[in-house]
């Protein structure tokens, strides 16, 4: 079906349009008779297609209890996946629907093969899929698509209605065994191979048993050109093909997995080693967004702990190892920290570990605020504070932090160790040391700091004075609420309010009034602070006249007719017609929507006041001004429309 709408917005050639409609129209008869059909598998046909409009939607015909309906999957989705899913569904791209372990599996052919389950989450349905939108937390389109599959199946005419749907079902993993069973064995490596050309997970570990094999029982080699094989990159690895990427990984830690065994263990021990170097060499050429390689490199890292335990390798090269990996990784993903490993490594890889540390910090010139950030500066900086934080010496922690002193915030850092150490006066000193050391660049959290040391010691003046320095540098939210804070602990918030005011109002008529190379003419105040501000206050009067005296973040314009709404419609009104037009103007559909919603609004509360007929001629002024934004003009067709049906 198409709507009119949809083809006269735009013009188009006569024959164009009738040759889309036409298309659809015959894509859709296609579809009905079943003559579409999964392309990769060839046994599931679009009678499905058919069984589900035959269904009629109806509720009733979903699995045990109504978990999966079509409404539950549209209201999971969302409409736009909704569909996309059943275009998936439609031409046959779920295969191997299965129910396993009360979990409905099943795989779902897109740009790649995507690996699907439905599950039964405390009584709502749940989805899970290999595809990146799933793994930020969506129900996807593969998901809506197997639960479509899963209602069709199960809607099959030949299956009688009366049957509960428990009863109805078949144990398909029965079914393939008994078949199995009675293949010779060439048939069943036939079979086996073939499987394995479209499953890369398969394809993985039955090369990881033939490597075994080839190389003699040779576990380790085995293991280590697995491993290779898996990290193995062609190229930059975007965000689509991380997923894939991962699994290929999450496979080879599935088979180490299964040497943490007393007389295997040692081998995997050095195995892991070298799987978490590869991993994180190539995840410099991967896009790891969704963390999923990230996540593996994590459970690599705790098998080798224990794996560590159960060996118990010789303490010192251990530590050797272990230091070695703590300076060389790339992104350091897991802590191979001397004070992690230290039930291992017992006194004798302890101290081999500090050695090798200690020789490696000798190295370091005392830091200079000239200094570029230095990699391997970093790292043993890093394992040194490991080492004396697990030492409990502070002064030896103190000593480390104080080899580099490039910035304001190093000099906090040094300040709140002897705060948790129960040395203020220290702390102090720390901190008053590093204002004065960046009086170019100051670090408004060495400030905050201080401010609070000055309170406690009863020294209000400093305090205050602080506090004002930051509000004078960057007039903003933040600033004048750590004003507040300090005057209202100091009983003197009213003039300090005042004062602070006046001194925004000063700063926003000099900005309004400068001219430069770039801005030739005077402009408008941009009473934007003073609005956020009186709205933080919940002075709407104010934030109102603030409002009215020059330009403001129509965000912020937003907020307040929202405040005046309930008080003061007219004037709530008045500012959604005033943001309205500036929306409209970003030329961008989501623009086009939010500004559909304030006219609502506005709708709303101008027929609450018996102004119908002024919301009309609202209507028709916006439809004037706008009229070349046909997007735009659809949308506000829809407001008319519904105001013109709402009695």
């Amino acid at each position: 079906m198409q709507m009119r709408q949809e083809t006269d917005y735009v013009l188009h050639h006569a024959q164009k349009i009738i040759a889309i409609l036409a298309a659809m129209r015959d894509f859709t008869d296609l579809l009905v008779r079943g003559i579409l059909r999964q392309a990769n598998a060839g046994e599931r046909s679009t009678r499905r297609v058919e069984r589900l409009i035959n269904a009629g939607q109806k509720e009733g015909f979903a699995m045990d209890d109504g978990l999966i309906t079509p409404t539950v999957l549209q209201s999971l989705a969302g409409s736009s996946a909704f569909r996309r899913g059943e275009a998936y569904f439609s031409v046959g791209a779920v295969g191997r629907l299965r129910l396993a372990d009360d979990r409905i599996a099943a795989l779902v052919e897109g740009n790649e093969t995507y690996q699907v389950e439905l599950r039964d989450n405390r009584g709502e349905l749940a989805g899970d899929c290999s595809c990146p939108r799933a793994a930020a937390g969506h129900f996807c389109k593969h998901c809506v698509a197997v639960g479509l599959a899963w209602l069709a199946e199960q809607a099959a005419p030949d299956k009688p209605e009366a049957t509960p749907a428990r009863a109805r079902r078949r144990d398909p993993w029965r079914e393939i065994e008994a078949y199995l069973a009675t293949q010779p064995p060439a048939a069943l490596i036939e079979l086996l191979l073939g499987v394995a050309r479209r499953d890369d997970q398969l394809y993985q570990s039955l090369r990881l048993h033939a490597e075994r094999t080839a190389a003699g029982g040779d576990v380790a080699t085995a293991f280590r050109r697995a491993i290779d094989d898996a990290t193995r990159r062609h190229g930059f690895v975007d965000w689509r093909q991380a997923a894939t990427f991962a699994r290929g990984i999450d496979q080879v830690a599935d088979s180490l997995t299964d040497l943490l065994k007393p007389d295997t263990a040692a081998m995997l021990v050095e195995l892991l080693e070298y799987a978490i170097e590869c991993v994180e060499t190539a995840l410099e050429e991967v896009d790891d967004s969704s963390g999923q390689v990230g996540g593996i490199v994590h459970r690599l890292g705790d098998l080798h702990h224990k794996a560590c335990r159960m060996a118990r390798p010789e303490p010192t090269e251990l530590a050797e190892r272990l230091f070695h990996l703590e300076m060389t990784l790339p992104f350091s993903l897991w802590s191979f920290d001397a004070n992690a490993y230290r039930d291992v490594l017992g006194k004798a890889g302890l101290r081999r570990y500090r050695e090798l540390a200690e020789a490696e910090w000798g190295k370091v010139k005392p830091g200079d605020r000239k200094d570029h950030y230095d990699v391997s500066r970093a790292r043993i900086t890093r394992v040194m504070e490991q080492l004396a934080t697990a030492s409990g010496d502070v002064e030896e922690l103190v000593a480390i932090k104080a080899r580099d002193l490039a910035s304001g915030y190093a000099y906090l850092a040094i300040a709140e160790i002897w705060v948790k150490a129960g040395q203020p006066d220290k702390a102090l000193e720390w901190a008053e040391r590093g204002l004065k050391a960046f009086p170019e660049r100051p670090d408004n959290r060495l400030r905050d700091f201080l401010v609070a040391a000055y309170l406690e010691r009863q020294r209000n003046d400093e305090a205050l004075a602080l506090t004002w320095v930051q509000f004078d540098e960057n007039p903003s939210l933040q600033a004048f609420s750590k004003l507040h804070a300090v005057a209202g602990k100091l009983g003197i918030w009213p003039v300090q309010r005042e004062r602070a005011l006046t001194r925004l109002d000063d700063s926003i008529a000099r900005e309004a009034a400068m001219t430069n190379r770039w801005k030739p003419k005077p402009s408008v105040p941009n009473q934007s602070l003073r609005v956020e501000i009186a709205l933080w206050e919940e002075d709407l009067d104010a934030a109102w006249a603030a409002a009215h005296q020059g330009i403001c973040d129509r965000h912020l314009l937003i907020a307040l007719a929202g405040k005046l709404e309930a008080g003061r419609p007219e004037d709530a009104v008045s500012l959604y017609r005033r943001v309205v037009p500036l929306i409209v103007e970003d030329t961008k559909n989501a623009a086009y929507e939010e500004a559909t919603r304030l006219i609502r609004k506005v709708g709303r509360l101008m027929k609450a006041r018996d102004q119908s007929r002024d919301f009309g001629n609202y209507l028709a002024e916006l439809r004037l001004q706008f009229k070349l934004k046909r997007n735009f003009i659809k949308l506000l067709d829809g407001v008319a429309r519904s105001t013109a049906s709402t009695p």
